[in-house]
């Protein structure tokens, strides 16, 4: 007897769920986004700080929330396109209470495993010589609930975009998991060059984990609650 289901889940992951115009498209605003984030780091600025003082954090963090959904919005135009949808590249929604604790269950452990991969690759990649950007965590209240929405925002937003739809679509054009899975991880750390070559790197590796989680779990919701804890994590209760 013919494995019917088994071809078919084989043919759904092999199929493009964009035109590759579409993808092209993306790619050229990642690289954008990487050749500005480059710039602010190679730039000559006096100190030892991305910028030279904290201030007006608050433009920042409304402007960068809307660059996540604006590109959410573009990956949704590109899927809709062939038929997709956002729920299919996230891999359904919580129809349980049951599922949204598994859900946690298994975003708490990969957490942990997520901080200590992160402290050994720094550790063994020695110092950075990148310009510090702790002067652009935030300082007030105001901040605090932005850079918590915005934490959020990442979450969800990027996960979508790298591990939902790059991946995905990496997938269908190489039909190798291994290869979406490293090529998703690569545009992914690119997307951070504001942080310095070393942070790319280290964000590379945990783009690697990300995409492996979401293989594993064939959705991205767990992949989305520890991406917001993580940077909600590292940019203000690590500091309290």
């Amino acid at each position: 007897m013919a494995d019917t289901d088994g071809a078919q889940v084989r043919g759904d992951a092999d199929r493009l769920i964009a035109s590759p115009r579409h993808t092209v498209g993306l790619v050229l605003i990642q690289v954008g986004i990487a050749a500005g984030g480059a710039y602010m780091q190679s730039r000559s600025s006096p100190g030892p700080n991305l910028v030279p003082q904290h201030q007006g954090l608050v433009p920042l963090y409304v402007s960068l929330i809307v660059l996540e959904w604006a590109l959410v919005r573009y990956v949704w135009a590109g899927v809709r396109k062939q038929g997709g949808g956002l729920f299919e590249l996230i891999g359904g929604r919580w129809s349980t209470a049951k599922t949204a604790l598994l859900d946690f269950a298994i975003a708490l452990p990969f957490w942990v495993v997520w901080e200590a991969t992160a402290r050994l690759v720094h550790a063994l990649l020695g110092r950075s010589e990148a310009k510090s950007i702790d002067v652009l965590l935030p300082k007030g209240a105001t901040e605090v609930a932005l850079w918590f929405a915005l934490s959020a925002s990442a979450g969800v937003c990027e996960e979508i975009v790298f591990r939902g739809y790059f991946q995905k679509q990496f997938r269908a054009l190489t039909g190798s998991v291994a290869a979406a899975v490293l090529l998703q991880a690569i545009v992914f750390g690119a997307a951070h060059a504001y942080q310095g070559l070393k942070q790319v790197s280290v964000i590379t590796v945990l783009g690697v984990l990300y995409g492996l989680l979401a293989e594993w779990c064939r959705t991205l919701r767990p992949g989305m609650l520890a991406h917001a804890w993580s940077d909600i994590y590292g940019g203000y209760l690590k500091f309290l």
